[in-house]
């Protein structure tokens, strides 16, 4: 968010030199400017969230833990590999897709398929939650910010219509452009910010349900294929 911040200070920087910097950006924006900034809180809002959820829920290496069930399983120790899912944090969603596996471990094929596919499908749309909101919260901004820019334009044209001093019908002009534009450079910017965040987050999104459903189809043989069921 500080190319938005950014963004208010150089913007704002066009207007009649009263406010400077934030204080001029509050000045300039109007009515669909107001709107804009409530949609770049709802965007900071959800980055930090998504940011948070794949830090905090995604730090297992797949790989690692993976091995780490192995090596019990294939020691016949099925207790201690449920226990050390359950130990080391039964929140991620990782391991409970692991121990959903380790819990029907030695029954059929179709029981254990049936029960790690149930559980990925409860923990697929965490991962994906908000993630494909942000494209579209880019173009609602977008939008608003191109409002913003003709209700400026036609409430200048408006006011100086029945102005007949020169300076101050400059003056006015003034104003309602550096509104218009401050309207253009914010909406662009919230949109630019959300493609940026939604390219990050998604790619990594998509990298934590690759590590989901890699780790599915691995305990899958682990548990039935490799022990020949």
């Amino acid at each position: 968010m500080n190319s938005l911040v950014a963004l208010m200070a150089s913007s704002s920087g066009a207007g009649s030199g009263e406010m400077n910097g934030i204080q001029g950006f509050f000045k300039n924006i109007g009515l669909f400017g107001y709107i804009n900034l409530f949609i770049s809180a709802v965007v900071l809002a959800v980055i930090i969230e998504r940011v948070w959820f794949q830090s905090m829920n995604y730090s297992v290496s797949a790989h690692e833990a993976f091995n780490q069930v192995k090596k019990y399983v294939q020691a016949n120790n099925m207790e201690r590999a449920i226990k050390m899912c359950e130990g080391r944090g039964g929140a991620y969603p990782l391991l409970q897709l692991i121990r959903s596996g380790l819990l029907v471990a030695g029954r059929s094929a179709d029981e254990v398929d049936a029960s790690m596919t149930e559980k990925l499908g409860e923990l697929k749309p965490a991962v994906e939650r908000w993630i494909g909101a942000l494209w579209s919260l880019a173009n609602i901004a977008t939008l608003i910010g191109l409002l913003g820019t003709v209700s400026g334009l036609i409430h200048t044209f408006g006011s100086i219509s029945g102005i007949s001093d020169p300076a101050q019908r400059q003056t006015e002009l003034s104003k309602g452009i550096s509104e218009a534009m401050t309207n253009t450079a914010f909406g662009l910017g919230i949109a630019v910010t959300c493609m940026i965040a939604h390219l990050i987050l998604s790619t990594r999104m998509k990298k934590h349900l690759h590590d989901l459903e890699a780790t599915q189809e691995k305990m899958f043989n682990l548990l039935t294929v490799a022990r020949g069921q």
